[in-house]
């Protein structure tokens, strides 16, 4: 029997309580169909003991597509019916099948998701939502879901309490006035490289506007046969620049830029002709956009993550359309919930990269 890992609330399971089948779905059946509770951050998170199949079980499975909040399902050993409808799935099992997440340490596995749940509730229900309901849209329509989820949750209170606390952005170090995107063309193959190393690539509005140009080339040259894309330095890419987030005029403008000039988009109607090279730092939108493309060759040094869940957001770069597109949606939503990294030969495993080789940038 799972212990619960921290107490709960006017007779409430703790938010990192491993329950039964039994107890989840009096839960599930009692406060949720019945309106409550009256707040949807009071009960933001539900871990659940997978380990044996029962009834109660798979009536939990049926019912997950509407349950209003994060639902996890944690198998000590080799789950025999998966709950695949479930958001997450993670066991200590050496090979539980496709979709899950293998940890030694369940426990802790369970506590730090349910931490980073409980600190942005809205945030994580609004992006298991999005991700469940990502395989019935196509790649066009998931990124537009994606982004006006995205747009929504930066005029709420979770991304507002992140501005408010978060340390003054320095000015970054001097670039002594170079592109931000580096191009280069040999022959038939156009090279692409980010060019902001002094900053991890941190991807800003010039180099994502830069990054377009080069690509909106390849697009109208139909004598470009490969298009490669790199970055210079020690990372490939941090994800987009902090010292720009919340300076939109307004969520909405802030949507139509994020879908009419997307990057991933972009990359996906290149079609077979493009290929990305990571290495180091591949966070955020560093790994989101790279996902559209149909090739991923990685340097042994990368490390993938999504922290914008801290930021009380979702992927906003198209995260939540192209990487549970490589890895599927439950290991997506493992990712953005807990924050932590991937490297490289999971990410591998998992088909979130296609090779492992050499690609480390300019050093």
């Amino acid at each position: 029997m799972w212990r619960h890992y921290c107490g709960g609330v006017k007779g409430r399971p703790g938010p990192s309580a491993v329950l039964t089948p039994a107890e989840a779905l009096d839960v599930v059946q009692g406060e949720f169909r019945l309106g409550l509770p009256s707040r949807p951050t009071e009960l933001p998170f539900l871990a659940i003991d997978a380990s044996r199949a029962s009834r109660e079980l798979s009536i939990l499975d049926e019912l997950a597509p509407s349950v209003p909040c994060v639902l996890v399902a944690v198998a000590s050993g080799w789950c025999p019916e998966p709950p695949t409808r479930f958001d997450v799935l993670v066991s200590d099992a050496a090979q539980p099948g496709p979709g899950w997440v293998v940890s030694q340490d369940l426990g802790s596995l369970v506590v730090g998701l349910s931490e980073r749940v409980v600190a942005s509730p809205l945030a994580a229900l609004a992006l298991v939502q999005l991700l469940r309901m990502g395989p019935g849209l196509s790649l066009h329509d998931a990124v537009v879901a994606e982004s006006f989820v995205y747009s929504m949750l930066q005029a709420g209170p979770e991304f507002g309490r992140w501005l408010s606390v978060r340390s003054p952005a320095e000015p970054p170090p001097t670039d002594a006035g170079a592109d931000p995107v580096a191009v280069s063309r040999t022959g038939s193959a156009l090279q692409i490289e980010l060019n902001r190393p002094q900053v991890h690539n941190a991807l800003n509005a010039a180099m994502r506007d830069g990054l377009l140009s080069a690509l909106h080339v390849a697009m109208a040259d139909e004598s470009i046969e490969t298009v490669t894309i790199r970055g210079r330095g020690a990372s490939f890419c941090s994800g987009g620049d902090l010292a720009e987030f919340g300076l939109a005029d307004d969520p909405a403008s802030a949507h139509a830029v994020r879908v009419g000039r997307s990057i991933g988009l972009t990359l996906a109607g290149l079609g077979e002709r493009v290929s990305v090279e990571v290495h180091g730092a591949c966070v955020g939108a560093g790994i989101e956009f790279p996902a559209f493309s149909p090739r991923i060759a990685t340097a042994p040094d990368a490390v993938f993550m999504l922290p914008e869940l801290g930021f009380g957001l979702v992927p906003g770069a198209g995260g939540t359309a192209s990487i549970a597109r490589r890895i599927g949606r439950h290991r997506a939503a493992y990712m953005a919930l807990s924050g932590c990294g991937v490297p490289a030969d999971r990410a591998l495993e998992w088909g979130l990269v296609d090779a492992i080789g050499t690609a480390e940038g300019d050093r």
